[in-house]
């Protein structure tokens, strides 16, 4: 399981893998924490992201949508509201501090807030190397104790740069992969929901006539109220399990299950009772939809039915059971959907189908490669995680292997949402100043006892 080589590496003391918002949180930490203290009180750190540039669910910047947190929950200000990279700061820079404050809003647009994301990421450029993909994880073991990992990066495309890198901590930040109904192949008429908007653009053929949305939580929504509004000739299906779309709780008693000391509740409590507040309150998050748009989906939709000409199909109740490529002249896809309650089936042949069908957070320990043995998995298979975000290796391991997202086993509901990024960055920015202040031996984290 070990690998060395004669020649070292670049060491740093953090290299993050992926570069949205959870690890810019945390090199925004780490860059205040040098101005803070000086150069020499952080950790020397570098993130490794295999996109050319910053980019968050730009497949999905439509026009209006606005975000479904506040915008005190940024990168920074839970953590520190005297941030200079803080959402005020961006539109104190942005010239557009006055205007925001008149017009009264908790919720900024999404293509706002992205641009607040890049400014941010601007600012911390030189700890970010853009254009890399890790592919391998290797561990450095010397006298049969592993203080280092080695990673291996490689830029797209066929003989593309290899970037070496040695580390003694590792912050895995990949994000959420899109996921799809088993079977259902991606293509130029068939797409994620996370990939709508360039999808559109390179739609082939003439102008569309019909697109069928599958799905019913705020994705889903958006992209059926985005097609509806942008093609006025098309008729737009959209396909859920569930007789109408659900309204999120957005209740402040609620809305408890997000702040930073539900993270310690949860963290603490046992199996049966994590699994009992999780079900309690996925409808603060997981498939609904905010009530502001249900109701302008359904004013369009009755509207219709009073003036005669229906171009927005509620399919309630109602699922796809065949999904055939593109066929014919026009290249469209046939899309077979039952109705549920009924049993009856339709044929329904759309110029583009999209599957907003969520997201899932994907197991660290394949991109962990040859480390991935030192590390503990619970009963259930899942790795088992410190209350610091660090996962349990064994003791030959003391390199450090932090996670950002996949801890939902653990740490709740927020383990991979933007509303905990500023406070879980301080989080595993203290853990890692621990760490460097004792030469890497792991600190008292809380213990793991339900991990």
């Amino acid at each position: 399981m070990s690998q060395t080589q004669d020649v070292p590496s670049p060491l740093y003391d953090v290299v993050g893998i992926g570069f949205g918002p959870a690890n810019l949180a945390l090199a925004a930490a780490l860059m205040e924490q040098g101005e803070r203290h000086g150069p020499g009180s952080t950790p020397r750190a570098l993130f490794l992201e295999r996109k050319e540039s910053f980019g968050w669910h730009r497949g999905m910047l439509l026009d209006d949508a606005t975000m479904q947190v506040s915008f005190l929950k940024d990168l920074v200000t839970l953590r520190n509201p005297t941030s200079r990279l803080s959402f005020v700061s961006y539109l104190h820079a942005r010239e557009r501090l006055v205007d925001f404050i008149n017009h009264k809003v908790l919720y900024p647009s999404r293509a706002e807030f992205h641009d607040y994301l890049e400014w941010c990421a601007a600012q911390v450029e030189d700890l970010v190397r853009y254009g890399t993909e890790v592919t391998e994880v290797r561990p450095v073991t010397v006298d049969g104790v592993t203080e280092l990992l080695e990673i291996v990066g490689h830029a797209p495309g066929t003989g593309g740069e290899t970037v070496l890198c040695r580390t003694r901590n590792l912050v895995v930040a990949t994000g959420l992969r899109p996921q799809l109904p088993e079977g259902v192949t991606l293509s130029d008429r068939v797409w994620h929901s996370s990939s709508l908007l360039p999808s559109l653009e390179a739609l082939p053929g003439p102008a569309p006539e019909r697109f069928v949305v599958v799905g019913a939580g705020q994705s889903a929504a958006e992209a059926t109220d985005h097609l509806h509004r942008t093609y006025p000739r098309a008729e737009v299906c959209s396909v859920f399990n569930r007789y109408g779309y659900s309204p999120a709780d957005d209740s402040p008693y609620a809305n408890r299950i997000f702040d930073p000391a539900a993270v310690d509740h949860y963290y603490g409590a046992a199996q049966d009772v994590r699994k009992r507040l999780m079900d309690y309150h996925r409808n603060t998050n997981y498939a609904v939809v905010d009530i502001d748009l249900i109701d302008e989906l359904y004013r369009r939709a009755y509207q219709e039915k009073v003036h005669g000409t229906v171009r927005l199909r509620m399919m309630a109740a109602s699922r796809v059971t065949r999904l055939d490529g593109a066929q014919g002249a026009d290249g469209r896809v046939t899309v077979e959907v039952l109705n549920q309650l009924d049993g009856t089936r339709e044929e329904l042949r759309a110029d583009g189908v999209v599957f907003a069908t969520g997201y899932t957070a994907p197991d660290a320990g394949p991109l962990l490669g040859k480390a991935e043995p030192y590390c503990a998995r619970d009963a259930e298979g899942r790795l088992r995680i410190t209350r610091d975000y660090r996962v349990v290796t064994d003791d030959s391991l003391t390199a450090g292997i932090y996670l950002q997202g996949g801890t939902e086993h653990t740490h709740g509901i927020t383990s991979s949402l933007l509303s905990m990024a500023a406070v879980r960055a301080g989080e595993i920015l203290d853990s890692l100043l621990a760490r460097h202040r004792t030469g890497g031996v792991p600190a008292a984290s809380g213990g793991d006892r339900h991990a």
